[in-house]
Formats: structure tokens, sequence, C-alpha cells
């Protein structure tokens, strides 16, 4: 790998939604892109997601900074390669509340939304009936976010890749990183894979965008950041026709979205699909990797979006599937270039919100390699920024 023209300038080491968001920016930025997937593309917690693109659960700060950008660029990315090739819809969140407590709870984050950026509008519970006609008499109020939108993300994940390798960008699937290269300064100038045609890949840059598995990429590297898996039960129905119009979540799944417990935690989001089937989520919980189904959580995710609409206690779920969310101590991803490894940047622990930030994440990344200004101060989201009890945690 001596010639500059077989050695890339940047190793993106991930080929899920958020790695295939770096090799877009990089390449777009004219830089040389080789992405290593030791699986296949899309083939971890991208392809166990609901392909989010949400404003409406982020409270004002730097996540939701992030998720703003991140809004705008996906419209951009739908633009540059299509729609309809990424299942991209801006199909709008409704945000419910079933008690007077929770109401005023919603009221109030709305306000501080609006302040923040975000199209936050309230919403009467008539006015939640005419925007989801099947919705439980139950509810007080609600909070309309016509910003919320969806993307199919393996599908999304794939599209962008492609779009890289249009642009001269490698992607090498099956490969699995074993280690990196430094010089003598101990500045990171490559990997070292268990592939007998490309053992070492030498690069000016290496991105560590390996979604729940980046902590220990990152202690690979002697870099560690304390990434964690945060397991999540999704459930799937037959095909209906088309009953539920948005994302409809009640108002405590934001509380459990910015929670640290480790503890089981289910607050329902229910969502339809281009197929017709309905997405039933979120449950979290801190395992480790453990990929065993639970029943109760089944159940009580069951229960709690029957209790939003009732009509789903008269259909028939057609299957289950899990993942994990790649889950950080502060709730914020880590961005950006590790001062403790020197040519070593990391793109990961995006927690539920991987999706949806994956594609400012990915500008951001770029703009670092190409040494351009970023557009958003990432003091906030620095590898280094965590105590070393946490790290070793």
């Amino acid at each position: 790998m001596g010639s500059s023209e077989r050695s890339p300038d940047v190793v993106v080491i991930g080929a899920g939604m958020v790695g295939a968001a770096c090799a877009y920016y990089c390449s777009a930025a004219g830089l040389r892109v080789t992405v290593i997937e030791r699986g296949a593309i899309a083939a971890g917690t991208t392809s166990a997601c609901e392909g989010n693109i949400l404003l409406s659960d982020k409270e004002p700060g730097p996540e939701l900074d992030l998720a703003l950008l991140s809004s705008r660029l996906w419209s951009e990315v739908a633009q540059d390669v299509g729609a309809e090739r990424l299942e991209y819809q801006r199909k709008g969140g409704v945000v419910v509340a079933t008690s007077r407590a929770t109401a005023d709870g919603l009221r109030k984050l709305t306000a501080v939304q609006r302040a923040a950026g975000i199209d936050a509008i309230d919403v009467s519970s008539g006015e939640v009936a005419d925007l989801e006609p099947h919705i439980t008499p139950d509810v007080v109020s609600g909070a309309y976010y016509p910003q919320d939108c969806q993307v199919q993300p393996m599908l999304a994940a794939a599209r962008l890749l492609q779009r890289a390798r249009g642009r001269g960008a490698t992607v090498l699937p099956g490969t699995e990183v074993v280690g990196f290269v430094r010089d003598g300064h101990g500045t990171v100038t490559g990997v070292r894979t268990d592939s007998s045609t490309a053992p070492v890949i030498h690069a000016g840059q290496v991105v560590n965008a390996t979604g729940t598995w980046s902590g220990q990429t990152a202690r690979l590297a002697g870099a560690p950041v304390p990434v964690l898996p945060r397991k999540g039960l999704i459930l799937v129905t037959e095909p209906l026709p088309r009953a539920i119009r948005h994302k409809v979540y009640t108002a405590e799944y934001v509380a459990n979205v910015a929670s640290s417990d480790a503890g089981l935690e289910t607050s329902v989001v229910v969502e339809g699909t281009r197929a017709g089937t309905v997405l039933i989520g979120a449950s979290r919980e801190r395992v480790g990797f453990d990929r065993s189904m639970s029943l109760p959580v089944l159940r009580t995710l069951a229960a709690q979006a029957i209790a939003v609409f009732p009509f789903l206690a008269e259909v028939r779920l057609l299957r289950s599937y899990l993942g994990f969310r790649p889950y950080c101590p502060d709730h914020l991803p880590v961005i950006g270039a590790d001062p403790r490894a020197p040519g070593l940047l990391h793109a990961g622990g995006h927690e539920g919100a991987g999706i949806g930030l994956s594609t400012a994440t990915g500008h951001l990344i770029a703009q670092v390699i190409a040494g351009t200004e970023p557009d958003l101060d990432l003091t906030p989201f620095r590898p280094d920024r965590f105590g070393e009890e946490l790290v070793a945690a």
C-alpha cells in the first residue's frame, strides 16, 4: 500500500448508517476513502431499528444542535440520491399525553423546543384525533412535529455507500480490523485486518464508526471511550391498510430516552411503514449483548400500543426483532479527533438516534479531516471527555 494511488486518505471502520455517512461526505470532499466492515453492509444496529430522523424527542442542547443540522442535511441527501431510493418520508410526529401532568410537561417541552428552532405545534385532543383518527379517546392533548422524518435504514446506508463508491471509494465487507498501525510518534497511520489480500491498509486518518462495538475498537487503538450496548425490542404487525399516519409516541418516551437507568424501560412508539406493517417499540435495557427475546417485554409493548391505538388489539403480530443501541453515559455521541491517538477520529455512541444524526456526524467528520471549520462546536462530543472510572467501567 505504498503508492498514493492505492493508499486512501481515510479509512472508515464500519459500514452501518454512520460509517456510510462518513464515507459519503468524505468522498464528496474529494478524499480517497476505504470502508472496512467485518460483516455485511448495514448488518449491525442499522438493520435493527426504525429509521427515525427525529427532532421531537430532543431537548435544547448539543444533541438538538446536531439533530437540526442533520435534519437539513437529510433533506439534501434525499434530493441528491432520490427520496424514493431511501424511502425518505417527511411523515411528521405526533406526541400524545394521556394525563394532565404529562400534558403540562409536554407543553413546557414544546415551548423550549420552539425557542431552540424546532417546529413544535401544541394540539388539542380533538386536533390529535384529526391527525390520527384511530387514536384512543383518552388523549388529553398532544404536540405535532412536521419536521420528523423516516428512512429505510439499510437501504439508506447502502445508497450512501453506493454514492461514495461512484466517487471512487472502496468498500471491503467481510473484513475485520484486528489492530492499528502507528508511526514512531504514536500517530495512527492505518489499520491491520484479517484479510490476506489487504493485511495492512495505510491511511492519513482512521474513523471509528463501529456503532455498538466502537468501545472495543477504541480500546484496540489505545484510546478507550465508554460506549455500551442498550438493548431494544421492536414488534412488527401483519400488513394493514394505512391506519397510522405519523410516528406516534407517548410523552413518557422523551423521559426514557434521556434516562440513565440500567433497568428495563418501555414507552410506546407506533408507526406505519410503506409495506403496510406497523412497527411498535421501544424498550431500553442495559444487559450487555444478551440477544434473548423477553416475552414479558413484548407483552408490555403490545399492551402499551393497544392503549394508544385500541384497534391494534385485533391485529396479528408478524414478528419481533431486537438490536443494540450504542449508549454513552452522558447521552451524547462521540464525534471528532482523539487527542490521545492522533490520526484517529470517532463517530459513535448515538444511542437510538444514529440514523437521524448520521448525516451531521459524517459531514462534521469530513470537515475535520478536510481541515475546514466544523459547522458545530465539537467540544461537547469530544472523545476524551470521560473520566477514567467511566472508561474503565
